[in-house]
């Protein structure tokens, strides 16, 4: 069983940056994908932004030029790199991970941009 632990949420004013983390209790290798999900209170899941095993990386129009997706193999970790943070980017963080036959959750972490 594949655990996903988020990192790195908080508290920050808006314009600010924070720096997600995800660290996997495997390697990296054997997810064809990994991403940054986002829940916001009333809202759906929401993908944020991904990137696949060969380094691809796609985003959200809503954070396009403000978040950075990257991946460490060497440390079976994934992050997501948020500046110039506005108050509609409040939401629980999910980082995800998929297969080909499915995928893993992590438990989230809370961002929250106060005007």
């Amino acid at each position: 069983q594949v655990q996903l632990v988020e990192s790195g949420g908080g508290l920050v004013q808006a314009g600010g940056s924070l720096r997600l983390s995800c660290a996997a209790s495997g390697s990296l290798f054997g997810f064809n994908a990994m991403g940054w999900y986002r829940q916001a209170p009333g809202k759906q899941r929401e993908l944020v932004a991904a990137i696949t095993s060969g380094d691809s990386t796609n985003y959200a129009d809503s954070v396009k030029g403000r978040f950075t997706i990257s991946r460490d193999n060497a440390k079976n970790s994934v992050y997501l790199q948020m500046n110039s943070l506005k108050p509609e980017d409040t939401a629980v963080y999910y980082c995800r991970a998929n297969t080909d036959v499915g995928g893993y959750w992590g438990q989230g972490t809370q961002v929250t941009v106060s005007s």
